[in-house]
C-alpha cells in the first residue's frame, strides 16, 4: 500500500516533551492505545524489547520509558508530568516490567506487550517508524495493520455493520476492525457488548491530529508528479504544500495555512524560552546558548551576523529537547533544532515577518513528504542522515524560498543538501540525544543556509531530489546498525563516551 505522508502528521510533529520523537512520542502513542485496548484499565504491563533492535540499549535513556509510561496513563505527547512519570506511574498503580527477550523483532524499535487488569489480560505488538510515527502490527497475537489515525473499534467474536464505518477488516481468531473518522458512541458500544458471543469491543481512539481517509487521493506524491501537476498553473511550492495537505487531511486549504501558523508560533515560544535558560538534571550538556549569545552581543566571535543566530536558535531548541520542554519535532525530535533554527534565524536576522515564515515551513513540510513518502526519518534505519540531513533539505528549501528563489531554485536547493549529508552516522554519546546532536543540528543548518545561497546564485545540483531521496534510502539500507541510533558504535562507544554514562548513572 503507497504510503501517503500528512505535513501534521508524519513531517512537522508531534508536539511534545522527550529527548527523541522515535522513542517518546511514539512509545507514548503505543502506550494510549495500549490503554484504551484494556477499555483504559491496567494494573500490570510486561514491555519485551529484543537485543537485536535497538531499543534494549535505548529505552531508558532516550525517553521510551517517559512516553509508554504517559501513554500507559493516558497523557498527551506534551503533557507536563512527563518530567515525573516515574512517580506518576507508581501513583497510577500500573506496575511496568521491561524484559530484554530474543522474540525475532525484524524492526529496531519493536514493543511486544503484554497488559493486564482484573478481568483480562491482551498483547499488542507495535513499531517506532520515525518522527513519532506508529504502527500497531499485532492484537493478540493477530496481525493487523493501524496507524493511530482513524477511531479503531475493535470487536472479538461480533460484527460490525459496515455502513458505520469507512472500512472493516476482518481478522484471524474473529477479530473484526472498524475504521471510522468520529466515536462509534458509549450506546453502540453498550449495545455491541450486549450480543450473545460478544467476547469484547473497545474504541482505540487516534494519536494523530490529522485522521485518515477512505481512498484518499492527493494531487502528487513526488517530485516529478508535482512538476506535472504544476504545468500551466505557475503555482509556489508553498502554494502547492497547500493543496497538497488539504487533499491528504480533507480540510480546507485555510485551515492548512491555520494549522501551520498555530505551529511556527510553537516554534518561536520554544526558541524564546529556550534562549531563556533551560535545566534538567539528567542531561550531559549544560546551557549554553546564553553564553553564545553574550558573546555575539560582545562582538566577540567571527563575525557572520545571520549564520550565528542560526546557531544560536538551533541550540537553544536543542536546549528545550534535552529539558523536556515543549518542542516541534521537525522532522523529528533528534533533529527539532536545525530547521526551525535556520528558518527563524534567518527571519529574525533580515525582519521576514511571520506570514512568510508560515510559508517557509510549508515549503519544508512538503519537502518532508517527499522525503518520508520514499525513505525514512528514523536514525534507527538510517543514522543521522534521515534526521537531520532531512531537516537540512527541508530548511534548504524553505530558506530559499524565504529568500525569493524561484521554485526551481529551492528545489535545487533541497537536493544539494540532502546529498551533503548522506552516510551521517547516529552514535549518541552515553545513549542521550544531545551530543553530536547539537553540532550535527548546527552543521545541517549550515548546511542549508550554505546551499540556499548556492541555489540563488544558480549553482548546479546535478541530481533531481526524487533520484537523491531514492539514492538516501539505498545508503540507509547499507549502514550498519551499530551506528544507526543503537549506542554500539562509533562515537557511542568511546572511552569518553562510557565515562560520561558511568557519571550520569551515579546523579
Amino acid at each position: 500500500m503507497t504510503k501517503i505522508p500528512s505535513i501534521f502528521n508524519d513531517v512537522l510533529g508531534p508536539v511534545m516533551r522527550g529527548p527523541s520523537s522515535s522513542h517518546s512520542a511514539a512509545a507514548l502513542r503505543i502506550g494510549r492505545l495500549a490503554r484504551d485496548l484494556m477499555g483504559g484499565e491496567l494494573t500490570k504491563v510486561t514491555v519485551d524489547y529484543d537485543p537485536n533492535g535497538s531499543l534494549v540499549t535505548t529505552h531508558e535513556s532516550q525517553g521510551s520509558d517517559l512516553g509508554l509510561y504517559g501513554g500507559l496513563m493516558g497523557w498527551e505527547t506534551d503533557d507536563p508530568r512527563l518530567l515525573d512519570f516515574r512517580e506518576e506511574i507508581v501513583k497510577a498503580g500500573i506496575e511496568v516490567k521491561i524484559r530484554d527477550l530474543d522474540y525475532g523483532a525484524e524492526h529496531p524499535n519493536t514493543y511486544r506487550m503484554t497488559m493486564e487488569n482484573t478481568d483480562e489480560k491482551r498483547t499488542l505488538e507495535a513499531i517506532s517508524t520515525g518522527g513519532g510515527m506508529i504502527e500497531v502490527q499485532k492484537i493478540d497475537g493477530v496481525p493487523v495493520a493501524m496507524v493511530g489515525d482513524y477511531f479503531e473499534t475493535l470487536v472479538v467474536g461480533g460484527i460490525l455493520d459496515g455502513e458505520l464505518f469507512e472500512e472493516v477488516h476482518e481478522h484471524e481468531g474473529g477479530l473484526i476492525q472498524g475504521c471510522s473518522r468520529s466515536h462509534p458512541g458509549e450506546e453502540f458500544l453498550a449495545k455491541l457488548r450486549a450480543l450473545d458471543g460478544v467476547k469484547s469491543a473497545v474504541v482505540l481512539e487516534p494519536v494523530l491530529p490529522v485522521l485518515g481517509r477512505k481512498n484518499v487521493e492527493v494531487p502528487f506524491l513526488t517530485v516529478g508528479e508535482m512538476m506535472e501537476y504544476r504545468e500551466g498553473k505557475n503555482l509556489e511550492l508553498w502554494e502547492l504544500a497547500v493543496r497538497y495537505e488539504a487533499a491528504r487531511g480533507g480540510i480546507t486549504e485555510t485551515e492548512v495555512f491555520a494549522k501551520m501558523e498555530s505551529l511556527v508560533g510553537i516554534f518561536e515560544s520554544s526558541i524564546s524560552t529556550g534562549l531563556g535558560g533551560t535545566e534538567y538534571e539528567d542531561r550531559i550538556l549544560p546551557c549554553q546558548s546564553g553564553g553564545f549569545e553574550e558573546k555575539l552581543s560582545q562582538g566577540s566571535l567571527i563575525p557572520g551576523d545571520v549564520l550565528n543566530r542560526v546557531i544560536l536558535y538551533v541550540t537553544a531548541m536543542m536546549e528545550m529537547k534535552s529539558s523536556l520542554g515543549v518542542i516541534v519535532a521537525a522532522p523529528t525530535a533528534g533533529s527539532c533544532g536545525a530547521l526551525p533554527g535556520a528558518v527563524f534565524g534567518v527571519s529574525d536576522a533580515m525582519g521576514y515577518p511571520k506570514g512568510e515564515r508560515v510559508k517557509a515551513m510549508l515549503v519544508a513540510g512538503l519537502i518532508g513528504v517527499f522525503i518520508t513518502s520514499r525513505a525514512t526519518f528514523a536514525a534507527e534505519i538510517a543514522g543521522c542522515m534521515a534526521e537531520c540531513g532531512s531537516g537540512a533539505s527541508m530548511a534548504a528549501a524553505a530558506l530559499t524560498g524565504l529568500a525569493g528563489g524561484t521554485f526551481e531554485q529551492q528545489l535545487g536547493a533541497a537536493s544539494q543538501a540532502l546529498q551533503n549529508s548522506f552516510g551521517m552516522t547516529c552514535d549518541t554519546l552515553a545513549n542521550r540525544v544531545e551530543a553530536p546532536c547539537l553540532g550535527k543540528n548546527v552543521m545541517a543548518a549550515s548546511n542549508a543556509l550554505a546551499c540556499t545561497n548556492m541555489a540563488l546564485a544558480d549553482y548546479q545540483h546535478l541530481v533531481p531530489l526524487d533520484q537523491v531521496i531514492d539514492a538516501m534510502h539505498e545508503v540507509g539500507e547499507l549502514m550498519p546498525r551499530e551506528i544507526c541510533c543503537t549506542g554500539l558504535g562509533g562515537l557511542a562507544v568511546t572511552p569518553a563516551s562510557l565515562a560520561i554514562e558511568k557519571e550520569l548513572k551515579r546523579r
